[in-house]
């Protein structure tokens, strides 16, 4: 029940679906993991200790196939845990100082992986079955993906009135439910249009659907559909490399900067907060940074190439 008033109250204050849906999925297994390991069946009865012995599970557990689950995910859920405590402390269930007891744990700063350049992008691309509707819509998803490196639930979430073709840009509603414009280049508006005119009419089942991008039942397409359609298509092509709806991100953002993009145009077009979030994409790789050393170490520029 408190639960269910945690979850109304966060609907209520337009959080979003997708955070609302988490906190619905994740929630639950932490009020059972209390109930089954301390046989927790009120608020009061929780303690700093079992949120330690919690925090120590979560570090424990194994996804599908067996890897560790990330850094990022386990602080998802312990902010979560969190906010349903400071919720609890709210309305006097439990102490104001409880929630302080869950830290969040140190995430490893990794060089960008995952990352496609142009020639790869341009191969999986071209690739991609466009006689079919499906594959129609899933090409157009690509292109936007990667043309205004948007996150994959900024597509899926797209509306019919979302686009304006004479200005070439897209309304989206990013992290926080916070609605930003982003440019659209020339081949992604291509895909759009054709799209738009000749593909979704067919999917179309509601008349009164707004969603964009439609899965075969008319229903707005789903994020982990996506996923496993690009996993699939991606296996196919022989990547050796995990590809998701992310990498298309990375790989705009990547390329952007490498080309000299101005980093704050990149920040807006992403939706980042600051600019501190970009400093892993501005990393040089190791190809860019051999060309630097190559090109002005004052030994490599001495010395003549190497002969056979």
């Amino acid at each position: 029940m408190l639960l269910e008033d945690l979850l109304e109250y966060r609907t209520a204050i337009n959080f979003s679906p997708r955070t609302i849906k988490r906190m619905r999925e994740n929630l639950p297994v932490f009020i059972k993991w209390l109930q089954g390991s301390y046989r927790i069946s009120t608020p009061d009865l929780i303690r700093p200790d079992h949120l330690y012995a919690w925090q120590k599970h979560l570090m424990t557990r194994r996804t599908w196939n067996g890897l560790p689950i990330k850094p990022g995910t386990i602080n998802g859920r312990i902010a979560q845990a969190k906010v349903f405590l400071e919720f609890l402390a709210e309305r006097g269930f439990v102490l104001k100082t409880l929630a302080d007891s869950l830290k969040r744990i140190k995430e490893p700063k990794l060089l960008p992986h995952s990352v496609l350049d142009h020639t790869q992008m341009r191969m999986l691309l071209s690739h991609v079955d466009t006689s079919t509707k499906s594959g129609f819509r899933d090409r157009t998803i690509f292109e936007l993906l990667y043309s205004c490196a948007l996150r994959a639930s900024e597509v899926l979430d797209l509306d019919i009135g979302s686009i304006s073709f004479e200005q070439k840009t897209l309304r989206v509603l990013g992290k926080g439910r916070k609605e930003r414009l982003v440019p659209v280049g020339r081949t992604a508006i291509r895909f759009f249009k054709s799209y738009i005119l000749a593909i979704r009419p067919f999917l179309l089942k509601q008349p009164d659907e707004h969603a964009l991008f439609l899965d075969k039942f008319g229903r707005r397409y789903a994020y982990h559909n996506l996923q496993r359609t690009i996993r699939v298509f991606t296996r196919k092509l022989g990547f050796d490399f995990p590809v998701t709806a992310h990498t298309f991100r990375r790989s705009c953002a990547t390329e952007l900067i490498r080309a000299g993009a101005n980093i704050y145009h990149v920040k807006e077009l992403l939706g980042h907060e600051s600019l501190n979030t970009l400093k892993h994409y501005a990393r040089l790789t190791i190809i860019d940074l051999k060309k630097t050393h190559e090109k002005c170490h004052p030994r490599e520029i001495d010395e003549p190439p190497d002969t056979p």
